[in-house]
């Protein structure tokens, strides 16, 4: 795509940046077949080719974001199917996080819309006043339903309804520490204890831990670290995103420096793909451009680790049908495609694939809240395909998922590592007791 920035505007670095990825678009419209938003939407401004044309606009006239700009970026899940599909390799993710910032900087939204952002960022990567919130909203929910009548308050509406009946208890697990290796010591990793995930689902820790320590890894949630970033980048909030990526940088580093790591181990894919961009993100930044590197470079998901071990043979007979639905920050954002399914198969489940797996379930974050009509479209096109296959159960490999999905659906939906931990001799998951392996699936699945 022909551009015409000034010398003066790409002597800033992020114009610069952005003005590479707008180049090797070739208007192919290959994108806009995997877009979830286009997909539902059918408008060209909703597709990523829309938005680039946008973004370029906005950037070259040096124009503050308008309405218009605002409300079609403001629609981009950042699921990153575009990458995937993009045979000139146009990297979006870098082009919409540049283009969120410009918004936040320049334009004025509504004062709901700023509470609504605003309260997000304040509560979600905040675990004890995310539970307190959580709280509050089960007691706000019975007036959901009216809120939602009042148009700008259909975020709010949809925070209520996404409150969980029951918040677990704390688990001792995101306190920091060590946890030893059983028997010889293989490996030893650090793990992000997370913020909104170590609220509503402390269980995935529980389970990666305790599977890891009996595989021989050592496990340390250490002292100081915080939430991943993610919720603030994806609102443009780039400071509030650095200070975040900053402080587990200085966390991590020191256990890098005095013990050591073989990774940085990830169990809300989500989270896995900011952290793998801190090197992007910091780029330009002397006192940590070198470190966030070196964070990136030793982070990965849970599947990426496991499959780097020699894994025993299963102790506890599996056998369920499972559906394996890839999270978008998995597949697209860190391409991680083929270790979930084969740690799967071999620990003993059938896997299903689910049509149209490429599209997003419309969690993204904090999008199922700030756009919940496009969500709800979305989640209803997940859970029709995913039961469409006739699964006993659901994996997956982010928090956001397992919650959006959940809602949807009766058929029970759990962390990837959850299952994991199960066939490699921990307890059967509660949500799984009385389902037993349906070996005539199991068999036509094989055929």
């Amino acid at each position: 795509m022909q551009t015409n920035f000034t010398p003066a505007q790409l002597d800033n670095p992020e114009v610069a940046h952005s003005e590479g990825i707008i180049r090797k678009c070739v208007h192919c419209g290959f994108c806009t077949a995997t877009c979830p938003t286009y997909v539902t939407l059918g408008n060209e401004l909703d597709s990523p080719r829309g938005r680039i044309y946008l973004i370029k606009e906005m950037l070259e006239n040096d124009r503050p974001a308008d309405k218009e700009v605002v409300t079609h970026i403001d629609r981009c899940l950042s699921c990153l199917a575009c990458i995937t599909t993009c045979p000139a390799d146009v990297n979006y993710m870098h082009l919409v996080d540049h283009a969120r910032n410009h918004i936040e900087r320049t334009y004025k939204r509504p004062l709901i819309d700023r509470i609504t952002r605003q309260l997000l960022a304040l509560v979600l990567p905040y675990p004890d006043r995310f539970r307190a919130s959580l709280t509050l909203a089960r007691l706000g929910r019975p007036f959901a339903g009216l809120i939602e009548t009042i148009k700008p308050l259909k975020p709010m509406g949809a925070m209520l309804r996404l409150a969980p009946d029951r918040v677990p208890a704390k688990s001792k697990i995101n306190e920091p520490g060590v946890r030893k290796a059983e028997g010889q010591k293989k490996g030893r990793v650090a793990i992000l204890r997370g913020c909104a995930q170590s609220v509503l689902d402390p269980k995935i820790n529980e389970r990666t831990v305790s599977l890891l320590n009996r595989l021989g890894v050592e496990v340390v949630v250490p002292k100081g670290e915080t939430c991943c970033g993610a919720l603030v980048h994806h609102m443009g909030k780039e400071h509030d995103a650095h200070a975040f990526a900053k402080q587990n940088i200085d966390t991590w580093m020191r256990e890098i420096e005095n013990e050591g790591l073989d990774a940085i181990v990830i169990t809300a894919s989500g989270c896995g793909t900011t952290v793998k961009d801190y090197a992007h993100m910091l780029r330009l930044d002397p006192d940590y451009r070198d470190k966030a590197a070196a964070v990136s470079k030793k982070t990965l998901d849970i599947t990426e680790y496991l499959a780097t071990l020699d894994m025993p043979e299963p102790i506890n007979e599996t056998g369920l049908d499972v559906a394996y639905h890839s999270a978008c920050s998995m597949q697209h954002g860190q391409r991680i495609k083929t270790q979930p399914r084969s740690l799967l198969t071999k620990a003993g489940f059938t896997v299903f694939e689910i049509p149209e797996g490429h599209l997003c379930c419309g969690s993204a974050g904090t999008y199922n809240i700030t756009q919940p009509e496009i969500a709800a479209q979305l989640k209803a096109r997940k859970v029709k395909n995913i039961e469409s296959v006739g699964p006993q159960a659901i994996a997956t490999g982010n928090i956001g998922c397992i919650t959006q999905i959940a809602s949807g659906t009766r058929i029970p939906i759990l962390h990837t590592a959850e299952l994991l931990d199960w066939a490699y001799g921990g307890e059967k998951p509660a949500v799984l007791e009385g389902i037993e392996p349906d070996r005539g699936a199991s068999a036509i699945a094989a055929e």
